[in-house]
């Protein structure tokens, strides 16, 4: 009896260090041009004429910088969708950004067009709604434009992978993911809100 109680104490000491490794250890993701309200900073979307290229889509991407990795990631993947795009669209998620091969954690303000040192799939600015446009003008970060003049929340959600994936620029999207079964060693979902002002 004292040998199974003996037992049992050292595997429930086991098991908290484990939760408390694993909590001192999770990802995060933060970005500083998202305010204390959760709001994306009008130059990374439609709000600054400024920032959107010939055909109308802002393409200067919001710096981030990705904290506590696991232990053995040698890539990260991005993935930006918008939700809330689904009643406008009338059926889908609008994808504003997947990129993939990611070494940096911290990744600057406009690398997107930066001669990035990481790949980018196609965003949603390829489909019919977005204009049908060519695969190289939206194989790039498209920030946000919530044209029915609601707030919408965005969600970029960031992959650690234990590998780099085998990708080109111009990938889809489904590319990426199925790339990345059984590589992923953490997901962080960063979330912020943007609306069109008048």
């Amino acid at each position: 009896m004292k040998k199974l109680t003996l037992l049992f104490a050292a595997v429930m000491a086991f098991m908290f260090s484990l939760a408390a490794a694993s909590y001192s250890a999770e990802m995060t993701v933060i970005s500083p041009a998202i305010d204390k309200n959760g709001v994306l900073a009008d130059k990374y979307g439609y709000n600054d004429k400024t920032q959107l290229d010939s055909k109308g889509m802002p393409i200067t991407s919001f710096p981030f910088e990705i904290k506590n990795a696991p232990k053995g990631t040698k890539s990260y993947a991005v993935f930006l969708e918008d939700k809330d795009a689904f009643p406008v669209s009338k059926g889908f998620s609008w994808i504003h950004w997947v990129a993939a091969n990611i070494t940096d954690t911290k990744v600057l303000e406009n690398a997107s067009q930066n001669k990035p040192k990481f790949v980018q799939g196609m965003n949603s600015w390829w489909s019919s709604l977005g204009g049908s446009r060519d695969a190289k003008e939206v194989s790039c970060y498209g920030g946000p434009a919530p044209y029915d003049g609601k707030e919408h929340i965005y969600e970029m959600h960031v992959y650690a992978l234990d590998t780099k994936l085998d990708l080109k620029n111009g990938f889809l999207m489904n590319e990426m993911f199925r790339k990345m079964e059984g590589h992923v060693l953490g997901k962080y979902t960063l979330k912020f809100k943007y609306q069109l002002k008048k």
